[in-house]
């Protein structure tokens, strides 16, 4: 447990684990997250505005950044569309683990049912939602081309908005760095305030769909 404890600590002190990592750690968090179904706990939005911050205080270079952080993303849903894909509708009988939660990938099924093909790009920018939404369109079928043409697009719009949002904040708010963490928790609830806004809006249809008694 203390393992565990220590992990999920560094994981979401989001400029240590910058620090610690450095490019070679971005690039695999973003991947992970964005590929691997296991990544869904991992800070996406938050690394990347915190990554761009850096950059504006020249510990990173915005350029070669935003490149590797768009290989990685484009790769990563790209890998998740092939699991999906190879899996199937097996995915949706899997059992849960402390890794894999059968809910969100059914979440994400009826948020792709929804929205169709945008649903690639839309969820690049909602944590969870986003490292299932290309197993959910590999599990569909959906043609490889298509799917592609979404990632790509997604894939570099999240990034440079997120990255290039922490960037010009460093460069034009001075002494940013010292509230940092205000900075992060605030991009924390403004990546969830989509789906709050969504299960809130759930919770009074559902409630206004129950009949009244008498």
């Amino acid at each position: 447990m203390d393992l565990i404890e220590t992990f999920f600590r560094t994981v979401y002190n989001v400029p240590e684990l910058i620090r610690l990592g450095g490019m070679t750690g971005l690039i695999l968090v973003v991947f992970a997250e964005t590929g691997l179904m296991v990544g869904f706990f991992l800070p996406g939005d938050s690394l990347l505005v915190t990554a761009g911050l850096f950059a504006a205080r020249g510990d990173l270079d915005i350029a070669w950044l935003n490149v590797a952080l768009c290989v990685a993303a484009i790769i990563g849903d790209a890998t998740g569309y092939w699991i999906g894909y190879r899996a199937g509708k097996a995915l949706y009988s899997r059992p849960n683990s402390f890794f894999f939660r059968r809910e969100h990938l059914i979440k994400t099924h009826e948020f792709y049912e929804l929205h169709g093909g945008k649903t690639i790009v839309i969820a690049r920018f909602m944590p969870i939602i986003r490292t299932f939404a290309p197993v959910v369109a590999g599990a569909a079928s959906m043609t490889y081309k298509r799917f592609a043409a979404y990632n790509i697009a997604g894939g570099i719009a999240w990034v440079l908005s997120m990255t290039l949002t922490g960037y010009f904040l460093g460069r034009s708010v001075p002494n940013i760095d010292k509230n940092l963490h205000l900075l992060v928790a605030g991009v924390i609830f403004l990546s969830l305030l989509p789906a709050i806004i969504a299960y809130l809006r759930g919770r009074l249809q559902a409630r206004s769909a129950t009949p009244t008694a008498g």
